[in-house]
């Protein structure tokens, strides 16, 4: 930051005004028009040439500039013959406006004195600069651009706007030149912290905006290559050296020809920023996941040395793995752990950790996983891929050069392991797992059996008591004798043991005596540790007991506490009483606060304590019955919160336990974001039930989490797994609504000819079942179908069905959206008058009910028609309108198609470099449609690069939007062809 023009402190000792501040202090500012506060109150600064006055008065530092320097920095060479007296006009002027003191003549000139601190913008931008400039030599970059971007806020608009005279327009050029190094140190930090995608959009448009500046382009190069687009980083370079050859005759910088070479030859030191990301809180860059190890780690001494050493050969070789294999409870997770947390030291760059769930119904799947990693390694939300296999590459690129330790838990098979193996030199990987992962190449293999009788007896002791044990060795013995050797089991054991007082070992030893309350085969495969859960279970009061029983019956990762108590048919502070107290035996997890889980093994034991205790039978069914009732009921709250007036939770299916309710929508909201895991697993497990038509009818008033982008996989599956369920069970009226929602997922994606088969198949069923909110619904769907295709004749014929059901059923809300989506048919086919009056009428009833979710389609369906009627400047309002609805309801996508409007007005009205940062946005954010909606807002984005003269990313663009199109077949290939086509030519 070298060159910053300073304005040093204006106080001068002795001044009035150290002896007592005004209560409303003086405030300036140069960094936009020439302004004056007195506290809150705008000051009237008079004339131009006054303004000119002030501010030269302002920045000469608090020395005294004479009349003729003033005169000529007024006027220049040619002043006015009563220039002098002008001069002392205005002087008077602004001492009648300013403080008393503040304005001061000395020696035959004026200068401006005693300001407070802080009292000049220029002056805080200075102090935040250099502020800025210490914590980056620092190395806190967070706190450095947080600061710079404090400074540049100073800035508001052209510097000493509408001010004349010479003076003015050297500082103009001066600070401007200054504000533009600030911005480029900015954008530097930006991209060392790993935000390279957010950058593209800002630089594509300040490339635009000064299209000479090396450096920037310089930055857009890196911001571009390190979001996976090479040949557009490419194509920047190509268009700058054309540029500056065709305008100043010059080639680019020797800085900017380097790059160039480095992201030809794939430079893997580009990958990633020169400095650490600073993010010490959300995003740690040497993680450290260990789970703590356990202080009475006892015995295998021989694993610890073999695995210890295997471990200890990672520098020297590609990839150290060793997987670990044994029955459940053999003390698999508890070794490794061990053995990680003794090897820390030869992975100094991190520990990553992952429960896999192998051993559950529903794997972790690897991408979510590679998600959880890259973040940990400080890759931001933004640059971490969709695809398995592009997260795969990115988080094996992260790990090059590092030396980081991996440990797998708990994996189901080989193919859940492969793609999280690091795949490097100096990295290692530790894999646990019930199967013997004999097909996982290069894996050192250990198998782990049960402890023997030493082992076991010392780790009995070790959380019993010496004391206690040493009286009745024997006893002890059989304890663990009891347990198999089984560690988990002898664990659990000594801790109820060491927990109980009055119980003596041979107590316990009784107890485990006892067949009837152990399994017939201790040693058979996963199900080995039953007998240790039998010995928990057995000792629990019968509350105790029913509320282990009926929490295992339930799918999903975790529960909430009044998702529980909806299980228990209890109040929330009772269950939660049962559920602390089952915690406490450990056969419950408590995995945040409210939010409870079962380790697999302890949730499959549960549910056959279920199907072996609960009486009657029925029991169970009603269980998950509540808790189905009990998320249809909280998510038909959420969505009358988000879509006041709609009249879809009038049709869902009646339910007998109540749901939540919420005060307003961000409570809401955060529920249906925070339990989309557990309400679809709910889904899913009633599918061939008698709650079967109630699961579809929650999938429906939960689909707000596909528009959002939110679960959207987990939902489709879901969907379909509810279709195929339907339709075995021959529900009509439920397989038509679930055909209806799995149409919308389609839709949403950009899939639509798939959507449009499931929506003629969901449109028969509605109809024969006469369910006329799903016909509806699905006109809705088969008319919007109709406009990607083309179709707007046939797709006005599908809104007015939907229109005349609506009307029919009073569903204003719906009613006005689907005006807004028939406005589009009519500009489809011409009439751009009807579209907008369509339009204006659903933008009204949408107003009349609130500030809802749809409230922001009818900004958005208006702003179609205007953009299309040439009314630009009311087509920006009416986005700018839904764009802050969208991002206030967590619509991502829809706000990323939103801002693509917005850049296609920008590109209508000829504003190309406005429209390329808007198109930028809408790529970093996705937009409802998919790929083929990728596809069109890169094919703008190439028409408005080429417009700022930037050919060759512009084709880059072109050749990306052409790949998306032709592998969906979509129509617009032809005219991104034609548009390659022509700028080959060119």
């Amino acid at each position: 930051m070298d060159g910053v023009p300073r304005v040093p402190e204006q106080r001068r000792p002795g001044s009035a005004q150290d002896a007592a501040e005004p209560a409303a202090a003086l405030r300036f500012g140069v960094l936009g028009p020439v302004r004056a506060w007195r506290g809150e109150e705008q000051l009237a600064t008079g004339s131009p040439q006054q303004r000119a006055l002030l501010a030269a008065l302002l920045l000469r530092e608090g020395r005294t500039a004479t009349a003729a320097e003033l005169i000529d920095a007024l006027w220049g060479e040619e002043p006015p013959s009563q220039a002098l007296a002008a001069l002392r006009t205005y002087a008077s002027r602004l001492r009648k406006i300013l403080d008393a003191g503040v304005l001061v003549s000395e020696s035959g000139g004026y200068a401006v004195r005693g300001l407070p601190e802080g009292a000049l913008d220029l002056g805080v931008a200075q102090e935040l600069a250099a502020e800025a400039e210490k914590a980056r030599g620092a190395g806190d970059l967070c706190h450095a651009r947080e600061v710079l971007a404090r400074a540049l806020a100073q800035w508001d608009g052209e510097v000493l706007a509408g001010v004349p005279g010479p003076y003015a327009e050297a500082q103009r050029v001066r600070l401007e030149e200054w504000r533009l190094q600030l911005l480029e140190s900015r954008l530097d930090m930006d991209l060392e912290q790993g935000c390279h995608a957010e950058a593209v959009s800002e630089l594509t448009a300040l490339t635009a905006e000064h299209p000479l500046r090396e450096r920037l382009r310089e930055l857009l190069m890196l911001a571009l290559y390190r979001s996976g687009r090479q040949a557009e980083a490419l194509a920047v370079y190509a268009d700058t050296r054309r540029l500056l050859a065709d305008e100043l005759g010059v080639d680019p910088r020797p800085g900017l020809k380097e790059l160039q070479q480095r992201i030809l030859q794939a430079d893997p030191a580009l990958a990633e920023p020169s400095a650490p990301a600073a993010e010490p809180a959300a995003v740690p860059v040497r993680p450290a996941q260990l789970p703590a190890t356990v202080p009475d780690f006892t015995g295998r001494a021989s694993f610890v040395s073999e695995l210890g050493e295997v471990l200890a050969s990672a520098e020297g070789r590609v990839m150290a793995v060793s997987a670990l294999a044994g029955i459940g409870g053999v003390g698999k997770t508890t070794l490794a752990v061990h053995v990680a947390h003794q090897a820390r030291s030869a992975f100094p760059d991190g520990q990553l950790y992952v429960d896999l769930q192998g051993a559950g119904p529903r794997a972790a799947e690897p991408e979510t996983v590679l998600g959880s990693f890259l973040r940990a390694l400080g890759t931001a939300d933004s640059a971490i891929p969709d695809s398995l296999e592009e997260r795969a590459a990115l988080y094996r690129s992260v790990l090059d050069g590092r030396r980081v330790l991996v440990l797998l838990d708990n994996a189901r098979d080989a193919a859940q392991v492969r793609p999280l193996l690091p795949g490097t030199e100096g990295c290692a990987a530790l894999v646990t797992s019930r199967v013997r992962m004999v097909d996982l190449a290069g894996a050192h293999l250990v198998d782990l059996d049960v402890m023997s009788p030493d082992e076991a007896l010392s780790l009995f002791t070790k959380i019993v008591g010496e004391e206690r044990v040493a009286s009745e060795r024997k006893a002890a013995l059989d304890v663990v004798a009891a347990c198999g050797f089984l560690p988990l089991a002898i664990r659990i054991a000594a801790s109820r043991l060491a927990a109980r007082r009055t119980w003596t070992v041979s107590v316990l030893a009784a107890k485990l005596a006892d067949e009837r309350r152990r399994l017939d085969e201790l040693q058979a495969g996963d199900l080995a540790v039953k007998a240790t859960f039998e010995l928990g279970y057995g000792a629990m009061d019968p509350a105790q007991a029913r509320a282990f029983r009926l929490l295992g019956l339930a799918d999903g990762p975790d529960i909430s506490l009044a998702a529980a108590a909806a299980v228990l048919d209890l109040p929330v502070d009772e269950t939660e009483d049962l559920l602390e107290a089952l915690v406490d035996t450990s056969l419950l997890e408590s995995a945040a606060p409210g939010r409870y889980r079962y380790h697999d093994l302890v949730r499959l034991y549960a549910r056959a304590c279920a199907e072996r205790d609960e009486q009657p039978p029925s029991e169970r069914e009603a269980a998950l019955s509540r808790l189905l009732d009990f998320y249809l009921a909280t998510t038909a709250q959420v969505y009358a919160i988000e879509h006041p007036g709609d009249r879809l939770t009038d049709d869902l299916e009646p339910t007998r336990y109540p749901g939540l309710s919420f005060d307003e929508g961000t409570a809401a909201l955060d529920w249906l974001y925070t339990e989309a895991g557990q309400l679809l697993a709910c889904v899913r497990q009633a599918a061939g039930t008698e709650r079967l038509r109630r699961a579809v009818d929650l999938l429906w008033a939960a689909k707000d989490l596909t528009e959002s982008g939110a679960n959207s996989h987990q939902y489709e599956m879901t969907a379909r797994a509810t279709c195929e369920a339907t339709r075995a069970a021959g529900h009509e009226r439920a397989e038509g609504r679930a055909r209806t929602v799995l149409s919308d997922v389609l839709l949403v994606s950009g899939r639509i000819q798939p959507a449009e088969q499931e929506a003629r198949v969901a449109m028969e069923l509605a109809g024969s079942a006469q369910d006329a909110t799903a016909v509806s619904w699905v006109a809705n769907n088969r008319g919007l179908i109709c406009l990607h295709e083309s179709r707007f004749a046939d797709g006005k014929v599908f809104f007015d069905q939907a229109l005349e059901g609506l009307r029919a059923a009073g569903n204003r809300p719906f009613e006005a959206t689907v005006l807004g989506n028939l406005s589009r048919a009519h500009l489809g086919m011409g009439n751009i008058a009807k579209a907008v009056e369509m339009a204006q009428h659903g933008l009204a009833v949408h107003t009349e009910i609130g500030r809802t979710v749809r409230l922001a389609n009818g900004h958005f369906a208006l702003g179609v028609a205007l953009t299309r009627a040439g009314r630009y400047t009311e087509a920006l309002s009416q986005f700018s309108d839904a764009l802050g609805i969208f991002n206030d309801h967590r619509q991502r996508l829809w706000e990323g198609v939103t801002h693509f409007r917005i850049a296609e007005v920008h590109a209508a009205d000829r504003r190309p470099s406005q429209a390329a940062q808007h198109a930028e946005q809408a790529l970093a954010l996705g937009c409802i449609g998919g790929d083929r909606m990728q596809g069109n807002v890169l094919t703008l984005l190439g028409r408005s690069l080429s417009a700022l003269g930037q050919a060759d990313r512009a084709r880059a663009c072109w050749r990306e939007a052409l790949s998306l199109y032709e592998q969906n077949g979509a129509g617009e290939a032809n005219s991104v062809r034609a548009l390659l086509s022509s700028a080959t030519a060119a």
